[in-house]
């Protein structure tokens, strides 16, 4: 008697999850530029810094404040944004009106959950539903429980299922009006019923949770810090740190409204109160991760000079400073981070464990605010804005930072030497030294029509297998998410980085290609390829 294989594997559990953790970036990408503006908005009204100019009867505040409620747009409306965005990385076909459909279910949605709470909502121990208040808010205008960003994710999700089996469905002709997203949208908007009546029924007893959660955070002090980060860092790999960091600061369970949104609503309190920020906003420890990526990278990359061989320093150098200074300036890591982690998985590990110690300190020493990314965001939502009246805080956050580059440093370059990792500028004689391939892949394909993203598109392609092998494809940031069918026809990582990849990550038939910040333009092209 054979045994019955699962239904799905966990491979298979892993991969999509790495698939929703992917989509989410598309809706994350607008909140930097419009953190940053809002943040320069707050800065341009601070009457600290402007003096008069900063007058609310002033010409200059009007426009400033124009400018901000435009950057708020974003952070006004995450819910909505998500329930949009999701579909663009999960609809396997019709990405356009998979978001259209999204749009339209997330509202009918809220309305069913509108009336049933205005109906029986003390049933469902919402007494306060008429009136507001704490768990309810307005989505589009409709008053409706407090879901966050889940609610928004949640019907997307939903949404995209139905749109992935349904959208092609054929009807007969007398029924053609009914095809494609309607037919969609029929099928949703009866799912939707339930769902608001399971929604009225569960989320109140989440909210309460996250009532008691956000507490637990509030004072967990620096290992809690630690531990954040540490996770943040190590789940790079499987993609999965999206669902460590993205709840603390899009969401409600650090702070309501998420860090960011509380952060920038609150910072001229802040600066005004004068009190220690670690005393007005502890949840701040939790978006601390950017610094590993502004100090961290700086020791990384030293360590990486310091251990190569002479011969080989000059050109790595090369190529250490462009990676090193776009972690810096712009948080971008993967050129670095991918670099060591396929080399030496377990300097990613003392990497990961280095980020919590270092957020910890900062921490420990009332460093606390909104540094997720690197010195440009930093610059616009911290130190600015805030550095008149706390400039002793960061000029901690400066001595912290420089000693965790010495202390990258040593660790990093001890580990190297002692256990001979072949880090860059470390290989062969024969071999060349190199981060990733850009400058040799554009000499390469120069001359081929469509330009660089073309080419790697069609590199790309052929590495994974062709046309054949592919059964799904989905990009997050840095990334192109695959599918594939038979994983014999994958090529060696090594083909990948001739490509102009920076790295390649491997999970049985799920494969991520580091791209950089080009990925949604070649992912295009493979498309194109593909039709």
């Amino acid at each position: 008697m054979t045994q019955k294989q699962p239904l799905i594997s966990g491979a298979v559990i892993m991969q999509k999850i790495q698939r929703f953790g992917g989509a989410m970036f598309t809706p994350v990408l607008l909140f930097a530029f419009a953190g940053t503006m809002a943040g320069l908005s707050t800065l341009f009204t601070n009457p600290t810094i402007m003096g008069s100019l900063a007058e609310p009867s002033s010409l200059w505040c009007k426009i400033w404040m124009i400018v901000a409620n435009g950057a708020w747009t974003v952070f006004r409306n995450m819910p909505l944004v998500f329930a949009v965005g999701l579909p663009v990385g999960l609809a396997k076909k019709q990405n356009a009106r998979a978001c259209l459909e999204a749009l339209v279910l997330y509202l009918t949605f809220n309305y069913f959950l509108n009336q049933i709470l205005a109906n029986w909502g003390p049933s469902f121990g919402i007494g306060n539903f008429e009136e507001g208040g704490a768990g309810i808010t307005l989505i589009a205008g409709i008053k409706t429980l407090d879901m966050g960003i889940l609610g928004g994710l949640v019907i997307a999700g939903i949404t995209v299922g139905v749109h992935n089996r349904y959208f092609e469905t054929k009807l007969p002709e007398w029924l053609g009006i009914f095809k494609g997203s309607t037919f969609v949208f029929a099928i949703g908007f009866f799912v939707m019923i339930p769902v608001a009546f399971l929604s009225a029924i569960i989320w109140p007893q989440v909210q309460h949770g996250f009532g008691t959660l956000q507490q637990m955070l509030a004072n967990s002090g620096p290992l809690g810090v630690a531990i954040y980060a540490f996770l943040n860092r190590i789940l790079i790999p499987t993609g999965l740190h999206h669902f460590i960091y993205a709840p603390f600061l899009y969401d409600n369970v650090a702070v309501n409204g998420g860090i960011i949104s509380y952060w920038l609503q609150n910072m001229g309190q802040f600066a005004a109160s004068g009190k220690p920020l670690i005393e007005l906003f502890p949840q701040g420890g939790f978006a601390l991760f950017g610094m590993e990526k502004i100090f961290g990278s700086t020791g990384i990359a030293m360590a990486f000079y310091a251990t190569a061989k002479p011969a080989k320093r000059k050109k790595l150098l090369g190529l250490l400073v462009p990676a090193t200074l776009t972690a810096v300036f712009c948080g971008i890591t993967e050129p670095l981070e991918f670099t060591f982690l396929f080399i030496a998985p377990v300097l990613f590990v003392v990497h990961s464990i280095l980020s919590g110690l270092l957020d910890m300190t900062m921490f420990l020493f009332g460093v606390v605010g909104y540094f997720s990314g690197g010195v440009i965001e930093d610059l616009t939502m911290n130190w600015i804005p805030l550095g008149p009246v706390y400039w002793r805080t960061y000029l901690i956050q400066f001595i912290i930072g420089f000693v965790f580059i010495g202390i990258y440093f040593v660790v990093f370059r001890f580990l190297i030497n002692k256990f001979n990792f072949l880090t860059p500028g470390r290989e062969a004689d024969e071999d060349e030294t190199k981060l990733f391939t850009r400058s040799d892949y554009r000499e390469k394909t120069a001359k081929v029509v469509g330009g660089e993203n073309a080419a790697k598109a069609e590199a790309f392609l052929a590495a994974l297998g062709g046309k054949e092998n592919i059964v799904e494809l989905t990009n997050c940031a840095t990334r192109l998410r695959v599918t594939i069918s038979n994983e014999s026809l994958l090529q060696d990582a090594t083909v990948f980085k001739t490509a102009g990849a920076h790295g390649l990550v491997v999970n049985g038939k799920a494969v991520q290609v580091i791209v950089g910040l080009s990925v949604p333009s070649v992912r295009e092209e493979i498309e194109t390829l593909l039709k």
